[in-house]
């Protein structure tokens, strides 16, 4: 399941790409060769601009991305982003509760129709400190509970966990959830950093319902991963149900 999107993709099947782009600090344009050549149909995002000039910024990555912005807000530094012929049918966004002298934490969700089936595509970014982070855990699943209710679709969350598998936040998402590259591993494991992995702290949890087809960090044969931020990208490939 390598490469980019192949023409004519079977019905509910969706590719889903997580990244991590350090605030586009490093190479945008390697960022964009990385996305368009994985060519995923939605796009979670992690720390995209939110300083000066955050809009053109983003707008312009969707553009150098071939894709368009389905939701996220300048706080938090998160977005989605679809391919063309993905319908947006909601966006949401929600600010986790504040904690003092940390940096604000949030959820981006977008309700996307692919191949006319339903999903829910959420991306997070969570803290360093454990305490945190297994509060916000307990709220985005909270959230993620209420869109699942709304929207009558399964979810797909990704994001930048800050956390490897088997600690308190992972263990509770997967309570709920499969974690994608430990169902159908297809890849590389290991997500940061992009020039010494070492640890997988990125993530696509998905519904029980969906089918994982295969999940992993694709490989990277023009060098970009290093180039264009700090994290690999996780890539997976998913079968919605009907």
């Amino acid at each position: 399941m390598t490469g980019a999107r192949a023409e004519g993709t079977r019905a509910g099947s969706v590719r889903v790409l997580s990244y991590n782009i350090r605030s586009l600090r490093d190479d945008p344009a390697a960022v964009a060769r990385v996305v368009r050549g994985i060519g995923p149909d939605v796009l979670l995002l992690q720390e995209v601009p939110r300083f000066w000039d955050w809009r053109v910024k983003r707008r312009r990555l969707a553009r150098a991305c071939r894709m368009d912005i389905a939701a996220g807000r300048r706080a938090c530094g998160l977005a989605v982003l679809s391919a063309p012929g993905v319908r947006r049918v909601r966006r949401e966004f929600h600010l986790l509760s504040a904690v003092p002298g940390l940096h604000r934490r949030g959820l981006a969700i977008a309700v996307l129709e692919v191949g006319g089936v339903r999903l829910v595509a959420a991306s997070t970014h969570l803290d360093l400190m454990d305490a945190p982070r297994l509060r916000h855990t307990r709220e985005v699943l909270g959230y993620l509970e209420r869109a699942r209710d709304r929207y009558g679709a399964p979810v797909v969350l990704a994001g930048d966990i800050n956390e490897e598998p088997g600690g308190a936040s992972w263990t509770l998402f997967t309570e709920t959830f499969q974690d994608a590259f430990a169902v159908a591993p297809d890849g590389a494991e290991l997500t940061f950093s992009a020039r010494d992995p070492r640890r997988r702290i990125d993530a696509v949890f998905a519904d029980p319902p969906v089918e994982i087809v295969a999940c992993g960090v694709p490989p990277d044969p023009d060098g970009d991963h290093e180039r264009a931020t700090d994290h690999r990208p996780l890539r997976a490939d998913l079968r919605l149900p009907a």
